[in-house]
């Protein structure tokens, strides 16, 4: 299996203690929840959201109005060549540390929003 992931959006249940559990599962690390399911999501600090990174995002940018931006346990605020490159794709930015990024993404993932999210684990 090339790319694994859950081939699905879920709820995440829970975090903390350096990663996630949703749908049954438990995955160690940081994750990126898109329409097209979870994986994981090889970006610990802010300092390693490169183009790279973002790339599955962008990809998936049609399918998108929102994405929530999980910063770990400090507050992060993206620099503006980030938040231009969402703004030309359509894409609401959002930055919070992980714990309200979850909420906020359990929250509107069950209003049936485009949303997806990058939460770095803590």
């Amino acid at each position: 299996m090339a790319d694994p992931h859950l081939p699905q959006q879920a709820l995440i249940d829970a975090h903390g203690d350096g990663g996630f559990r949703f749908a049954g599962m438990s995955h160690r690390g940081s994750l990126l929840c898109l329409p097209d399911g979870i994986r994981a999501w090889p970006v610990a600090t802010t300092a390693a959201l490169t183009d790279a990174a973002l790339a599955l995002v962008f990809a998936q940018a049609r399918d998108l109005d929102f994405f929530i931006l999980g910063t770990g346990a400090e507050p992060w605020a993206a620099p503006e060549t980030l938040r231009a490159q969402f703004r030309d794709r359509h894409i609401s930015l959002d930055t919070m540390t992980t714990a309200p990024a979850v909420r906020t993404y359990n929250v509107m993932l069950i209003e049936s929003r485009r949303v997806g999210a990058g939460l770095i684990a803590v």
